[in-house]
């Protein structure tokens, strides 16, 4: 299993950016994908899940409203579009897919002026 994020950066806030994971070694179309964030000091928190066929999809309320995930099962990626980005979503970004215990290596996004 291996899960490659990408799409991170530094961005200002009020900015955008779209992450994304390319997922591969397991059944994508078969598997409920979850982002994640670790902002500095605190514990890794869900931001955002879609289900397997992508017809249903829950977010943290503190990114409700701004962030949109997605998916495209025939290229295996899933995607977070983050608007109106605020100094609070700096974090390390993670996506993992339900039910596997696998990590990706994290994409960083900072929000800074």
């Amino acid at each position: 299993v291996q899960l490659v994020e990408s799409g991170g950066g530094l961005v200002q806030p009020g900015g955008s950016l779209r992450l994304s994971c390319a997922a591969s070694g397991f059944t994508f179309s078969s598997a409920a994908m979850t982002w994640y964030r670790q902002r500095p000091g605190k514990e890794r928190e869900l931001v955002a899940q879609i289900s397997s066929a992508g017809g249903s999809t829950y977010y943290a309320d503190s990114v409700k409203g701004r962030f949109t995930i997605s998916r495209d099962n025939a290229k295996n990626t899933v995607y977070l579009q983050m608007n109106t980005l605020k100094p609070e979503d700096t974090a390390v970004y993670y996506c993992k897919a339900h039910p596997l215990p696998h990590w990706g290596q994290g994409t960083q996004v900072t929000v800074s002026s």
